[in-house]
């Protein structure tokens, strides 16, 4: 015996029989009707045994392959049926029935029928017609299930503007047992053409690869404009193959390509939504006939990002107009959306360096000395302290860049001044680890796991070493941040909690670590110095870019020094840097030019 276990998947099912009306005007059934060989024949249905089913017919043959081709073609999992009624005169008669289909996907296909029933001395048995498998099925048609996917969704960034589109790209394959003969004549037509795209394709080598390869050779694969413009040249060639692959494609490869292809990863399993599905009829020839039931698909939402395209292409203008490597980071303080993050080609060189690059800070550094300092009751801004050219401090001789004096002065103007000698006098009296809380307090040294965007912020270890200590006090010794972490503490003195950063709007960034409160009084200080360094200090050329908030910084390392800034402005912390610019002011001004660039009251 055959079942539909055995050809398609075992199913299971009940039967269910509701009130039978049997005879033209009988109230009760009569022993005699047709309904119990109905009913024999659904209890077989529903446990999908069609063999069984089709012996409760008059053409066994022809039921039994009817009923595989429809639980095959529905991918049926079981069946439900239930009697709905039943009457009959003399040989012949009729049984209303009720099929629930079970389908993939928890999926289910309801309908009302008529089983035709004949009487063949004295058993009754169904008059197989397809009919008997739904009442609008012709002959010679079967049931298929169609699945219809939704159209992927987009991603956009905070504008609005679509970032991550659906979209398709093309695979190219050479078959050399499609090519046959013309193998050696296809590939030289196919390394021409794509060579833009692989310079090392050579054609007796692409053709030997070809005949050696178990299948079809993997070439390249094209978007869609390269597509159009190689297929036409040779698509039609033997033993081309292009097999369009569905894909989630950036809508501008200039708008931060690292972070959206990481996005991309983070958001493609969200956007697919719920597949609509349809039963369909199909003659003979598998071509559809009829739609007898339809649910239409069920898009996802499109997902947005924190990105503003305003923002990121100031910052990206302003990042392709240095020579050397060069990036900025901006954040919004009071929320901790990631506004933009930008690098040059120079940088692109070293992979998503602007969010995970570290380097000495160099003097922006001085915000969390001065921070710590003043949480320790070392100093206020008011408070006067020395600024040598030159200091001895535990054997260590600390320098002011060109070795300005400015004697003493008060710790505001040491700020502003960037006095290398007065911040390693600070840190030099703080314990090992001082340096260290200050610093997570403002976000640096913290582990953020952002989806969408890997990041790190910055490495502030406990020192044992005094020289180390010292030097740590002016953003050199052991200290690192990444750009991303220095806009992090830019943002903290800005909001006065450090932000959540985050970058997938809806998506939860964790955060390992706790920072202590920072204290108003702490807070107006260290924003009274930073505005310092803007009217009257080392970031005067930004000065007429509205009212900002930073500190400059110039990190020395063997054979040159990086040029950076960090700061606010409203609602916008950002922070900047050249790899081996030389002066802060390199870094100002590439940032004055990104702030240039945008409306003039943008979060302001």
């Amino acid at each position: 015996m055959v079942t539909i276990g055995s050809l398609v998947t075992r199913v299971t099912a009940t039967l269910a029989v509701a009130g039978l009306v049997v005879g033209l005007s009988a109230c009760t059934p009569r022993p005699d009707g047709p309904a119990p060989a109905a009913e024999r024949f659904f209890a077989a249905l529903a446990t999908g045994d069609t063999s069984e089913a089709s012996l409760f017919t008059d053409n066994p043959d022809e039921a039994r392959a009817a009923l595989n081709a429809a639980w095959g073609g529905l991918q049926a999992e079981h069946l439900d049926a239930q009697i709905l009624g039943a009457k009959y005169t003399e040989d012949t008669g009729s049984v209303n029935y009720r099929y629930t289909w079970h389908l993939p996907k928890g999926r289910t296909w309801a309908y009302d029928g008529q089983l035709n029933m004949v009487r063949d001395e004295g058993q009754w048995e169904v008059r197989w017609a397809a009919t008997g498998l739904h009442p609008k099925l012709g002959e010679n048609q079967t049931l298929q299930l169609r699945s219809d996917p939704p159209r992927r969704a987009s991603v956009n960034e905070l504008g609005g503007s679509d970032v991550l589109v659906p979209g398709h790209l093309y695979h190219y394959q050479l078959d050399a047992a499609q090519a046959g003969r013309s193998l050696m004549t296809t590939a030289r037509a196919v390394a021409d053409a794509l060579r833009p795209f692989d310079n090392t394709l050579d054609p007796q080598r692409l053709a030997e690869e070809a005949s050696s390869a178990p299948g079809a050779l993997s070439l390249v694969t094209l978007r869609k404009d390269d597509n159009d413009r190689v297929s036409p040249a040779i698509g039609a060639l033997p033993g081309v193959v292009i097999t369009p692959q569905s894909d989630l494609l950036p809508t501008d490869d200039g708008f931060a390509p690292a972070i959206i292809n990481e996005v991309k990863k983070s958001v493609i399993d969200e956007l697919d939504g719920d597949a609509g599905w349809r039963v369909v009829s199909v003659n003979q020839n598998g071509v559809d006939v009829d739609i007898f039931n339809e649910v239409p698909p069920a898009p996802a939402p499109s997902i947005s990002i924190t990105l503003d395209r305003t923002v990121q292409d100031a910052a990206q203008k302003a990042v392709n107009g240095q020579g050397l490597k060069a990036m900025l980071v901006v954040l919004k303080p009071s929320t901790g959306e990631i506004l933009a993050v930008a690098q040059n080609t120079a940088a692109d060189a070293d992979g998503p360096v602007a969010a995970t690059g570290l380097y000495p800070p160099g003097s922006t550094f001085k915000i969390v000395t001065a921070a710590a300092a003043m949480d320790r009751a070392m100093a206020s801004p008011n408070t006067l302290l020395g600024c040598p050219g030159t200091a001895e401090i535990g054997h260590r001789i600390v320098p002011n860049y060109g070795g300005f004096d400015l004697g003493v002065v008060p710790m505001s103007r040491a700020f502003a001044s960037s006095c290398n000698t007065t911040f390693a006098e600070l840190a030099s009296r703080m314990p090992r680890d001082g340096l260290t809380v200050a610093a997570a307090q403002y976000g640096l040294g913290q582990d953020y796991e952002v989806e969408g965007l890997t990041t790190f912020t910055g490495s502030v270890p406990p020192t044992v070493d005094l020289s180390e200590r010292i030097e740590d006090g002016f953003g050199q010794g052991k200290v690192l941040a990444s750009p991303f972490g220095m806009a992090l503490v830019a943002a903290t003195v800005a909001s006065g909690k450090t932000p959540v950063p985050h970058l997938i709007v809806g998506h939860e960034t964790k955060v390992n670590g706790d920072a202590r409160p920072i204290s108003p009084e702490l807070l107006d200080g260290l924003r009274s110095m930073m505005r310092l360094v803007v009217t009257n200090g080392t970031a005067k050329d930004i000065a007429d870019a509205g009212l900002i908030y930073g500190k400059t910084g110039e990190a020395e390392f063997a054979g040159g020094s990086h040029s950076w800034f960090a700061g606010y402005r409203g609602d916008m912390a950002f922070a900047s840097l050249i790899v081996g610019g030389g002066s802060s002011e390199y870094a100002v001004r590439m940032t004055k030019q990104m702030l240039d660039s945008l409306p003039s009251d943008y979060l302001a």
